[in-house]
């Protein structure tokens, strides 16, 4: 993939964002004055929340912000991420939080993931994130701010993500790639439109579709 500025969209306003500019953006953008973030309600009053940003740990290119309930536990943000960027074979996960594993089917040596967010984390600290331990896909995360009355409880937020990185074809370099292929991922190529996928050597069988994910070419995940 080329160099591009990668931008995304805030999704409590709407607006197209660059990604250096998002944390700025949705620190305003995240005050209840300014936006529809704070959802007063009787029945599930606003509890406070951490702000994440995560990324691609080899792919700086996907990204994203969510906001989670300091209540809520670590396989909660372990579901979200396999719903929104990750799922493809029921694969293990773990976060690594300091000197500790918190894994999604812990070993003696490791940690449930049952531990409350408030427990282990706290503003300005970084921690990562591995799912499929073969075919690993690894993301970095930062707990950007504390949100005083942030979501209603227990939801989970997506504040903002990445806009799909727009990728030519390196075969014909004319059309944007659509598939691409599970081999030559490995070495950051394979990046084809659907005429050339056909016509790819390791055969139009070994590509899938290209997504918005930083698992995109990898193992079956389709998007």
């Amino acid at each position: 993939m080329g160099k591009q500025q990668s931008m995304g969209k805030c999704n409590l306003c709407g607006e197209i964002v660059g990604r250096a500019a998002m944390t700025r953006h949705l620190a305003a953008c995240c005050q209840p004055e300014a936006s529809g973030l704070l959802r007063v309600s009787k029945q599930r009053p606003p509890a406070p929340s951490f702000h994440l940003a995560i990324e691609g740990r080899n792919s700086g290119a996907y990204w994203m912000h969510v906001a989670l309930p300091l209540t809520a536990p670590l396989s909660k943000l372990d579901d979200f991420l396999r719903d929104t960027w990750l799922e493809c074979c029921g694969h293990l996960s773990a976060f690594e939080i300091g000197a500790k594993r918190y894994a999604s089917e812990p070993t003696d040596e490791e940690m449930s993931m049952g531990a409350r967010l408030s427990e282990v984390l706290e503003v300005g600290m970084k921690f990562f994130y591995e799912y499929d331990y073969g075919s690993t896909t690894a993301l970095v995360l930062k707990v950007v701010a504390l949100l005083e009355q942030g979501m209603p409880k227990g939801a989970v937020e997506l504040l903002a993500r990445n806009e799909a990185p727009q990728v030519s074809c390196q075969r014909c370099s004319i059309q944007p790639a659509t598939r691409i292929c599970t081999e030559c991922a490995w070495n950051g190529k394979g990046w084809l439109c659907e005429a050339c996928a056909v016509a790819h050597e390791c055969g139009d069988d070994m590509c899938l579709p290209v997504v918005n994910s930083p698992r995109v070419g990898v193992c079956g995940y389709t998007g």
